[in-house]
């Protein structure tokens, strides 16, 4: 409807006490855990489920959300794009405007138009595979001084802005609501106060076209009015002001961390209802929708959700260019653009040298094999190295315009075929200054190539920033993610009956000896009522090698093994006064072995 994202939210003081309660539980479990069952009065089902959510999401985030903690969540989708979670247990108003500004800021940076939403608890952002940046840059992508000015122009492109207007129309008495006697119908009052919006804001109704750059907002007490609500009713601008504040003068923690899928605190944004919405598209448009969700929460909560490193060799292993004759080594030499020397590929090069399609040059101390084609790129990266003498003068290649584009240029070949790496690994093996590194990747940064951030996590929590090409980090995540499925994937039906002849001692590798053996079988069948006669005929020499019936005698003469019927007998119908059948102790008769100590139990 129109007046979408008018819905209401938790008050200010109500999410001050659910991220207090997080806190809570952060501290100390066991604390919580009487808390929630003392004043909240949450049975023991309740709590245990309450605080193993919370613990999953710490697991997954590696922090708490809180008023005094926010965490930025980015993982891939199934589409192939990412989705950026900001957990920030604010309220709705407070997130609301937080989302809204943020996403004004990457249209304007990004010059493209983003989905996105937000709840009591977080915002998501959707982003596609044209956005690269620092995870740790979303936090400073708002300043407490251009808040507001950013948040106007947000507002006026949502249907919140003209639910208000029409709000302020109708009670400045601007718009009839009367006319001849005859009530006027809303559809009319509707038309009205939007001719009403074109002639006192007219860039408002104006065709986007016409527009270049800011919307211009007249003085007029009507838009400032509708504006002011916007701003201070339906959104919090003077709080999250205040919080942006907060967070530039470090009073609140950042945490930003690159998660292979997503965390159980993510589930109520990615499923978020469509008031919520803070963009036009539909319910069935949203690229949210085209995240894959745990269907419960993970089994492990003592670690954290990182990529594994075993799908990060593997990825990395996949990417290397693969070299078996010295046609494959000049396609890798015109990929990778520069390529240390190695052995294993020596005689390819020789081969290439020969027919002066290929070349060595030394740069520094460093000594690198390069195409021909790319001789020219090598001049634009090392000015100063030592080129071969000897090179066709069609095959020198073209020299981009700047030595920044140069190494870019070099990088983008080396970033395709690697994995994870850091700005210093590359400068080393590049014989580059590491600034000059950076810069480049920089620049592919902005073209949406590489992506930034910490993908292997140090026990200390603070390992170094590492750059790696989108589509590998892509490949990286799926590998991640097929390696999480396996281990929770259900296994066959004939895996199943295998593994409990094992677990039951059924095989002759899994059998027990003496009355040891027999005592533990007992354990592990209490409650099982089986035939008086199966149990010393079937049942126990089965699970016990060289079975011997004195070894049963021996057990229930120590006292530490009673029998006895374990359920109750079913009503005989005969018309007995007791309207049971009668225990009689037959061959057939069930019976249960237990152990006495865990009788009541």
């Amino acid at each position: 409807p129109f007046w979408r994202g008018e819905a209401p939210g938790r008050t200010a003081e109500l999410s001050a006490r659910v991220a207090e309660l997080r806190e809570r539980v952060d501290q100390s479990a066991a604390e919580a855990r009487n808390g929630l069952q003392r004043e909240c009065r949450l049975d023991g089902a309740g709590t245990d489920q309450l605080l193993r959510y919370l613990a999953a999401g710490r697991a997954a985030l590696g922090a708490m959300p809180s008023q005094r903690t926010v965490v930025a969540e980015r993982f891939f989708d199934d589409s192939g794009g990412m989705q950026l979670v900001i957990h920030a247990p604010f309220g709705s108003r407070i997130n609301r405007a937080w989302g809204l500004a943020l996403r004004k800021r990457f249209c304007r940076s990004f010059n493209l138009e983003l989905q996105a939403a937000a709840t009591d608890d977080g915002i998501v952002i959707s982003l596609t595979d044209l956005h690269s940046f620092p995870l740790e840059s979303v936090f400073s992508f708002l300043t407490p001084e251009k808040l507001e000015r950013v948040l106007t122009q947000a507002v006026l492109g949502v249907p919140l802005f003209g639910a208000r207007w029409r709000w302020a129309v109708s009670r400045a008495l601007q718009v009839p609501r009367r006319r001849q006697g005859q009530r006027v119908p809303p559809p009319i009052q509707r038309m009205l106060t939007d001719d009403l919006l074109a002639a006192v804001f007219p860039d408002q109704a104006a065709c986007a076209e016409n527009l270049a750059g800011e919307v211009r907002i007249p003085e007029h007490p009507l838009v400032d009015e509708a504006i002011r609500d916007c701003l201070h009713e339906a959104l919090d601008t003077g709080g999250l002001r205040a919080l942006l504040e907060d967070i530039r003068d470090g009073k609140v923690r950042t945490v930003a961390v690159d998660t292979p899928e997503a965390s159980p605190f993510a589930a109520e944004i990615l499923n978020a209802n469509p008031f919520a919405f803070l963009d036009p598209a539909p319910l069935e448009e949203r690229r949210a929708r085209a995240v894959r969700m745990r269907r419960s929460l993970p089994p492990e909560l003592d670690t954290e959700a990182v990529l594994d490193p075993e799908a990060i060799a593997q990825a990395a292993a996949e990417a290397a260019p693969l070299v078996r004759d010295a046609d494959e080594l000049h396609d890798a030499l015109l990929t990778l653009g520069a390529v240390p020397e190695t052995a294993e590929w020596r005689g390819f090069f020789e081969e290439l040298e020969a027919g002066n399609r290929a070349g060595a040059v030394v740069a520094g101390k460093a000594r690198f094999w390069i195409a021909a084609e790319r001789f020219g790129l090598v001049r634009a990266v090392w000015p100063d190295a030592c080129l071969p003498a000897a090179i066709p003068a069609p095959s020198a290649g073209h020299a981009p315009d700047t030595r920044a584009e140069a190494v870019a240029a070099i990088l983008r070949g080396v970033m395709d075929c690697s994995g994870p790496v850091t700005a210093g690994a590359l400068a080393a093996r590049l014989a580059l200054p590491e600034d000059r590194i950076e810069a480049a990747l920089a620049l592919l940064e902005v073209e949406g190539l590489v992506l930034q951030g910490r993908f292997r996590r140090s026990p200390a929590g603070d390992g170094p920033s590492e750059w790696c090409h989108r589509r590998v980090l892509a490949r990286i995540h799926r590998l991640t993610l097929a390696r999480l499925r396996r281990e929770s994937a259900p296994v066959s039906a004939a895996a199943f009956l295998e593994f409990l002849a094992g677990w039951q001692h059924l095989t002759a590798e899994t059998r027990l000896h003496g009355p040891r053996g027999v005592r533990e079988v007992i354990a592990q069948l209490q409650g099982l009522e089986a035939p008086a006669a199966a149990w010393e005929s079937q049942i126990l020499p089965l699970r016990v090698t060289g079975y011997r019936r004195d070894w049963l005698d021996e057990n229930c003469l120590s006292g530490e093994v009673v029998w006895g019927r374990t359920s109750v007998p079913e009503p005989s119908g005969n018309g007995d006064s007791a309207g049971r059948r009668p225990a009689r102790p037959t061959r057939a008769a069930p019976i249960g072995l237990l152990l006495r100590g865990d009788i009541g139990r």
